[in-house]
């Protein structure tokens, strides 16, 4: 079972909708996640954030954060004067403190129990601040774009190459170099407690990072959008399996 993270918002943001019902919340989460993680053998769980995150860690056997809108500045000592006030059940793309505070939880309750942890795009960022690490609030424009105008799905821009450490799980997933799509203007900054950053674009922006000793992966492309086969995805289902295999479930 992996549990898959996502957002809440009010149904009056779907088009067709009953208007009866408009003030009504549903909680959501790409379904190419689902998609991918079954083919990969996983059993796909979306996960609320009223699922107590160490109780659904007695359950769950692998943690996917995924993307969204940007990690509230107050959680990792940013500039909360770009907060808008704006209400994220009404607009999806503006600060979830709400989701934020969940996925934080989440991903030091799966940590303490040594749950695989995925973290996409934006699921990599709170992995980061989780473990006490800053954001770098927006990217300036540079000769990597990050911010990229390209539709979903689609494996990226070639200027978009990722290299990676060697001897990294990421190193061991992908065949060398590798371009990626990328959809993103914030980055991991300031490394937290026990972060590697072992993956890099030409201009140093951080893709993928991980925790030495523990089955924790982020990577700040999306894997669910790739037109090619994207390991990571299934990396998360196998050391999940091997979790299962190990605690004799």
């Amino acid at each position: 079972m992996i549990g898959i993270t996502g957002r809440r918002f009010r149904l009056s943001l779907v088009e067709g909708s009953d208007e009866r019902y408009g003030d009504r919340c549903m909680d959501t989460s790409m379904s190419d996640f689902a998609t991918r993680v079954a083919d990969a053998g996983g059993l796909p769980v979306h996960l609320s954030y009223d699922t107590d995150p160490e109780a659904i860690c007695d359950w769950i056997s692998g943690v996917l954060v995924s993307g969204g809108q940007d990690v509230h500045p107050s959680c990792w000592g940013g500039d909360t004067s770009v907060v808008r006030g704006l209400d994220p059940r009404t607009d999806p793309m503006v600060h979830d403190l709400q989701r934020d505070e969940y996925e934080i939880a989440l991903i030091r309750a799966a940590l303490e129990r040594g749950i695989p942890v995925l973290g996409v795009c934006r699921g990599m960022q709170v992995l980061n601040v989780a473990l006490g690490g800053t954001l770098v609030p927006d990217l300036a424009p540079g000769a990597v774009s990050h911010l990229s105008a390209e539709t979903a799905p689609t494996d990226g821009d070639v200027d978009h190459l990722v290299s990676f450490v060697d001897g990294s799980i990421a190193a061991g997933l992908f065949d060398g170099d590798v371009v990626t799509n990328s959809w993103h203007h914030q980055a991991v900054d300031r490394r937290g407690v026990g972060v590697a950053v072992t993956g890099r674009t030409a201009d140093g922006v951080v893709e993928a990072i991980e925790v030495p000793g523990h089955p924790v992966l982020g990577v700040q492309w999306h894997p669910e959008w790739m037109k090619s086969t994207d390991p990571t995805l299934t990396w998360v289902v196998r050391e999940a399996a091997r979790l299962m295999q190990r605690s004799g479930s």
